[in-house]
Parts: C-alpha cells; structure tokens; sequence
C-alpha cells in the first residue's frame, strides 16, 4: 500500500515550479509524490484560495485552509512542511500531537533559531518519526558519485574551493553550505571577510572562508537581482571540479602532463559528470522511499540538518561581533 502524504505550502517548491512544464521536469513535491508508485498525494494545505483550487484542479485531491482540519479529515504517512521558514516549529508540533506520522519532510532550514530547530530534532525522535530536510542536492547521482570519488580519494586532496550563493546565508546559502558539509566533513572553523547585506531585510549574505575536515572554501555572496549565481569550484591534487548553474552542469578536469617540461595543466577535454537536475524533487522522493523501507539513503536527516545550522549560526554570530567591532 502507498504511504499517504499530505504537503502544507503550496508555493513554488509544494506546486508551481513545474506546473507548466513537461512531465520529464520534476522541480515539485506535488509532482514527485504524484508520479512516484510508493506514494499517495491525498491533499494540500495552504491559506490561499487560488493555489487550494490549483492543487485540486492539477491532481484532483482536496485543499484546505487548516492544517488541523486536514490531519482531522485524513489519516497519514507522510507530511511535508513547504511553507515560509518561520511557520516550520508550530507546523510539526500541531502535526505531531494530531496524527501518527512515520516521516516529515521539511523544507530548508529547520527554523531560523537554534532553539526551535533543536526542539523539532527533539520532538520527531521522542515520537519516533523520522525527519529530513530537504537538500535535494545529496540525492543527485552526480553529488553522490563525487562524494564517492572524495571518500576513495579518486578526487585528491588537498581540496581548496570557492562557492558562490545569493538570496540569503541561511535560505539559498544552507543549499551549498550542506552539500559541502556531505562532501568534505563537517566545519571545524570559519573566518567571515565581510560582512555583507541582509537580503530580503532578513538573511545576512557575508563573505566566509570556511575550513571542514576535508577541504577549504571560500562562500561568497552574489547579487540575486542582477542574475541568480549558484556555483561550485573545487581544486584538488589531481584535477579541478566544476559545479555550475546550481548543478545543472557537473565537469571533472584531471591534471595532465603540459607541452612545458615539468609543468602541469589541467585537461581540456572535461569528463560530464551526469547529474539528474532536471529531475531533482523526483530523487528526493525516491529516497524518501528507500528511507522509509529502512534501506540506506541520502536524504539529510534533522540531526545533520541541525549540525548544519549550528555551524552557520556560528558564522553569523562572527558576523554580529564584526559589525560591532
């Protein structure tokens, strides 16, 4: 039997990136979950009128208003918390105390303080629910067979990077921030450069050179409203790694032998790394699957998610004491 799902926030990410294009663009929960066999999509829950009446029109289940009235209505497996950061603790609390939930998806970052996000991981283990959040990136076959590549030392370190984000630290930055974090091992020190603006009045964009275990990158923050920027370029040993236009573009250039004795280069012809971008929701969903038959994945569950955003608050906390200084 298919494992029920209820998704609250029907924005871009819950149901409109892909509403317009074709089937082989998966960009949406509603459209993953629809399409995928394991799962039932038996509604929607948001405060908008016109994007309920969407939900319905598009996939023929109910909408509602309330999340208490949906969680009333049906019995289910599966939420996904789609909605604006801040309305994410009270969602799965209400969630929580109203249904029998195997597993929550949430989408990034857990909650915007540490306390809150702490009392989510907390929450989900004392219920025994299983949360992740939403870094769609670790499950695309490119990302993973870069970590595999990483971890057997096909890609050599030392490993020296610069990564660009915009449209907040936190939002947009959290992206690239776990994804190298599952890449290179957890932060062990930061040094922010500048401290940079806050986007949307909100989310600081500083300039932060970050060292994990594995690695040294370099974060800095485009500017959203000239073009949207999302990049990754990593120098090893033996060759340097591309990430580009948030990963519809993945290139590995191994070192060769260059006409100047005793010099390297770097190989013009590049090996395309195939990623599933186009298809990236649909991944995440897949190993949503593979999570819940208690089979190895790699979704990024709330403990790691929570890691996480202790390491950026950290970062932010510099920031604060640079702006002060």
């Amino acid at each position: 039997m298919a494992y029920r799902v209820l998704i609250v926030g029907l924005g871009q990410i819950g149901l409109t990136y892909d509403i317009d294009l074709d089937m082989t663009q998966v960009y949406t929960h509603a459209r993953a979950i629809s399409l995928h066999p394991e799962f039932e999509l038996v509604g929607g829950v948001d405060n908008s009128e016109q994007q309920r009446a969407l939900l319905t029109a598009q996939y023929g289940c109910p909408a509602y208003a309330d999340l208490a009235e949906a969680l009333t209505l049906h019995a289910i497996d599966v939420l996904v918390i789609a909605t604006t950061t801040a309305s994410h603790p009270l969602l799965l609390q209400q969630a929580l105390a109203l249904s029998r939930l195997k597993l929550v998806l949430c989408e990034k970052p857990l909650a915007y303080g540490l306390v809150e996000a702490r009392a989510m991981v907390d929450s989900c283990r004392d219920n025994s629910v299983a949360l992740y959040v939403n870094y769609m990136r670790r499950s695309d076959p490119a990302v993973i067979e870069i970590r595999r590549r990483l971890a057997n030392g096909e890609i050599a370190g030392p490993i020296k990077g610069i990564c660009w984000y915009s449209k907040g630290f936190l939002n947009n930055g959290s992206h690239f921030f776990n994804l190298l974090e599952y890449w290179l091992g957890p932060m062990q020190c930061a040094q922010v450069i500048a401290a940079g603006r806050l986007w949307d009045d909100i989310d600081p964009e500083p300039d932060v050179q970050v060292s994990f275990r594995d690695g040294s990158v370099m974060f800095t923050a485009a500017r959203e409203e000239a073009f949207s920027h999302y990049s990754i370029e990593l120098l090893a040993a033996n060759g340097r790694l591309r990430y580009e236009q948030g990963g519809r573009q993945v290139e590995w250039q191994p070192v060769v032998s260059s006409v100047f004795k005793g010099y390297n280069t770097l190989s013009t012809d590049a090996e395309v790394l195939p990623t599933g971008i186009s298809r990236y929701q649909w991944q995440v969903t897949d190993q949503m699957a593979a999570a819940l038959a208690g089979l190895d994945n790699q979704l990024c569950d709330g403990r790691q998610a929570l890691a996480t955003l202790e390491s950026m608050h950290a970062i932010l906390d510099q920031r604060a004491r640079c702006l002060c200084d």
